[in-house]
This record gives C-alpha cells, structure tokens and sequence, in this order.
C-alpha cells in the first residue's frame, strides 16, 4: 500500500476548508490541519470558526493542530495598517503572520510541504497569498535551524470546480459561514 504524502493546511474557517481537504483525501495527501488564526476578532467568533473545523475535522478523521491565539501580538504585527483597505498592505502582512507560523510548524513537524485555504477565497488576493507563502518558506528555509525544508504550494483552490463544491459541502454539512475574513478591520467596511 501506496504511503499518501503528508501536507500542512493551514485553515481558515470549516468552509473554506471542506472542498480541499477532499480534493486532498481523494488525491494521495494526507492532510494535517493547522488553525492558525489570530486575525479573528472577537474571541467569540474565533472560537465558532475553531468548533466548526475542529468537528469537520474529526468527522473525516483528519488531524487538526491550534496554534496559540494572540491576537495582541497580531495586533502589534500590523500596527499602522489599520486604514489599509482589503486586498491591501495590511492583508499581506496577515498572510505572512499567518503563513509563516504554518512554515514554522510544517519543519517542526518534518512536513516538506504546506498550503492554505486562503487560496480558496475570491474575497482575497491570491498574488498576495502566493507572495507570502513563498516569503514564509524562504524565512523558515534560510534560517538553518529548521529540521525540515519546506516549499510552499501555491496552488489556487479556487479552481477544477472546488469552489461550487466548496458551496456544496457548506449546505450538507450546516456550516456557519461567516460574512467577514476575520480581523476588526474588515468588519469596518
């Protein structure tokens, strides 16, 4: 029997998730989900967004991973940006915050590759994911204490269908989507 190879996702919400993990599960990937998420505000609305993938997860029986939630220190990491608008300076420096605690934890864990399901999301810029999945793998990779390499995959989620099943999976499964990516600065708009 074929071994599947092993990918860290970071996960953004159940939703966005659902259509990859999938696709992943259906294509030789084993998926090990990281939430890593302290973008989120409120604390309430993080942890309804953690709940649904955390039970999506465990009615695959997929591994699900929580990284710490600071939000203060998220705060601090895009102080000045505040008044970006989305799609803007402050949203790249969120993906690379979070992205780059994906490649961190992608080496701890000997994964060589990781993604993100906010490449599923038509609601963001995908060059500016792209940008910062690559910038984090090279952080991680150039700092030579990393006890794997690891390459980013930048493929678009949004594509080969995966955003109608997406669609799908959110109906048959009760999903909560929510109407905003997550930080108090969105919500302002």
């Amino acid at each position: 029997m074929c071994q599947k190879k092993r990918v860290l996702l970071h996960c953004c919400c159940a939703p966005c998730s659902s259509a990859i993990l999938e696709w992943m599960s259906a294509n030789g990937v084993q998926p090990v989900i990281f939430y890593c998420n302290p973008n989120i505000f409120p604390a309430e609305e993080y942890q309804i967004r953690k709940n649904e993938i955390t039970r999506y997860a465990e009615k695959l029986g997929i591994e699900i991973i929580e990284d710490d939630y600071d939000h203060e220190a998220w705060l601090r990491g895009v102080k000045g940006l505040e008044d970006e608008p989305e799609r803007g300076a402050r949203c790249l420096q969120c993906f690379r915050i979070r992205l780059l605690r994906a490649a961190q934890k992608a080496a701890e864990l000997g994964i060589g590759e990781f993604t993100t399901t906010l490449a599923s999301s038509r609601w963001k810029n995908l060059d500016q994911i792209n940008a910062a999945g690559a910038w984090a793998a090279e952080q991680v990779n150039q700092g030579g204490n990393a006890e794997q390499l690891v390459r980013f995959d930048d493929r678009n989620w949004r594509k080969g269908g995966l955003q109608q099943r997406r669609n799908e999976l959110l109906k048959e499964n009760g999903f909560y989507n929510q109407l905003y990516c997550g930080c108090e600065f969105s919500m302002r708009k």
